[in-house]
């Protein structure tokens, strides 16, 4: 699996570079700045990109703004995104495609290496890597909107668990009841949301966050 890292801060960036070769990553590049990442993304054609938010020369949103250009170039390109903090707008800028391959980790909450890969993992197969933090955001930032309201508590826990790209059965461990529970659960949720019902948990997942995320 190819991967395109951007990150200005040197350390960070080598150890991101070890950590990913060891776990059988080829890192196509490894980048500084946002000029650098337009040309390795273009030019590479990673299967995922790990993308830090603020890169030079602008450092504020440049490396997200790449991305979403590239994105927008190759619509469906996996880009794993790190920051610092929570910032629903750059949460928002990634999902509104709502074409899937999408993660936002805050660096100081990942707390292992396997958590990390994972992560990656998960983006480039087409999945979701939020953090919790993110998820709760977006959704209190819809808590007041209809059909999200009509959500019960336990439903509206399990929505975010499905937003962070956790299987039924995950879910079901984490609350100690029933995959059987679970998919009760998620039945309500997309009933309640006019979505429709999907077996695919990736996909699922990101039409539910398309669908919390859109403008209304």
């Amino acid at each position: 699996m190819r991967v395109v890292l951007a990150e200005d801060l040197f350390l960070l960036r080598d150890g991101l570079v070890r950590l990913l070769e060891a776990y059988g990553f080829e890192i196509a590049a490894a980048v500084e700045s946002g000029p650098e990442l337009s040309r390795a993304l273009a030019e590479s054609e990673p299967d995922v990109a790990v993308v830090d938010v603020r890169l030079p020369p602008t450092h504020t949103d440049e490396g997200l703004q790449c991305a979403l250009r590239a994105r927008r170039a190759r619509p469906g390109l996996p880009v794993l995104v790190l920051s610092q903090h929570v910032e629903q707008l750059y949460a928002r800028e990634l999902l509104a495609d709502g074409t899937g391959g999408v993660g936002y980790l805050l660096k100081d909450r990942v707390f292992d290496a396997e958590q990390f890969v994972d992560a990656v993992r998960r983006v480039a197969a087409g999945g979701t890597a939020m953090d919790p933090q993110v998820i709760q955001q977006l959704l209190s930032r819809r808590a007041d909107d209809r059909p999200l309201g009509r959500l019960t508590p336990r439903e509206a826990e399990v929505l975010e668990l499905m937003a962070q790209g956790r299987s039924n059965a995950a879910i079901a461990a984490q609350l100690v009841v029933t995959e059987r529970a679970i998919a009760k659960h998620t039945s309500n949720i997309f009933t309640k949301l006019g979505l429709e019902v999907s077996d695919d948990d990736n996909r699922r997942v990101l039409a539910v966050l398309a669908y919390l995320d859109r403008d209304r």
